[in-house]
């Protein structure tokens, strides 16, 4: 519990503080969750281990559970783990935290529950990662070359560079209650991507989808029993009105 306890504040705390010190620059867009969508969620397992576990861990999440989304042992093994790793071993980042720290200028943060820590008035967490992972943009005077309209000054580089491509955000300034404002126009292209436009939204969104069904495994089962239940309450509230009926009939 308390190691529980702790990632949310690094969730909330390292990540969240330096949003609300910078401000996003651009609305949250809707994120296409489905946890239902086991092709989805596959997908968005092995984005996540390819893309993601290098500097992040999942540390409440064991290799294993992910048979709740369709794959076997062995499909886990030939595809998401590592060689030193076991299907029974949890979620850990390879990278070593004190130089995460030293790199990026805090540790990363451990990604289990952050779909859920970083909803807010603006959206859910699910449409703020949506949002974030597509949209940063080349920014030379950042230390990773990288900025993002979401989360400006961000640390974090754009690991998911290579399949979106590198873009420019085109910015203009206008007045705003007599100052100067930046506001976001459009997008330049300068190197293409490995997939389209819609094939990167795509696999941003299976990844989301992904990391909403990790920060509750079990929220399927809990809509399914919360049906039944609901069925179950529906039949004995009509036996029990019949049967009152039949008890009162006779009754002057």
């Amino acid at each position: 519990m308390k190691k529980l306890f702790l990632t949310l504040i690094a969730a909330l705390g390292i990540v969240g503080g330096a949003h609300a010190a910078g401000g996003g620059l651009v609305p949250l867009d809707k994120a296409p969750v489905d946890v239902t969508n086991q092709a989805s969620l596959q997908n968005g397992a092995k984005l996540f281990v390819n893309y993601c576990l290098g500097c992040h861990s999942a540390a409440f999440m064991r290799y294993n559970r992910l048979k709740d989304i369709g794959l076997s042992d062995q499909e886990i093994k030939d595809n998401l783990l590592f060689t030193t790793e076991k299907v029974g071993d949890t979620m850990v980042a390879a990278i070593d935290p004190k130089q995460a720290a030293a790199w990026f200028g805090a540790n990363p943060p451990d990604l289990t529950v952050i779909a859920r820590s970083r909803a807010s008035h603006d959206g859910s967490g699910a449409d703020y990662i949506y949002t974030f992972l597509r949209t940063f943009y080349l920014d030379s005077t950042k230390p990773t070359g990288w900025n993002n309209l979401v989360f400006p000054s961000v640390g974090m580089p754009h690991v998911l560079w290579e399949l979106q491509g590198a873009r420019r955000a085109i910015f203009e300034d206008v007045v705003v209650d007599g100052q100067n404002t930046q506001v976001f126009k459009g997008w330049e292209t300068v190197t293409p991507g490995t997939m389209t436009p819609q094939e990167y939204d795509q696999a941003v969104g299976d990844l989301v989808n992904f990391l909403q069904w990790m920060g509750e495994p079990a929220q399927n089962t809990r809509i399914h029993v919360g049906i039944g239940v609901l069925i179950f309450l529906g039949i004995f509230i009509l036996i029990t009105w019949r049967l009152n009926a039949a008890f009162w009939k006779d009754v002057k």
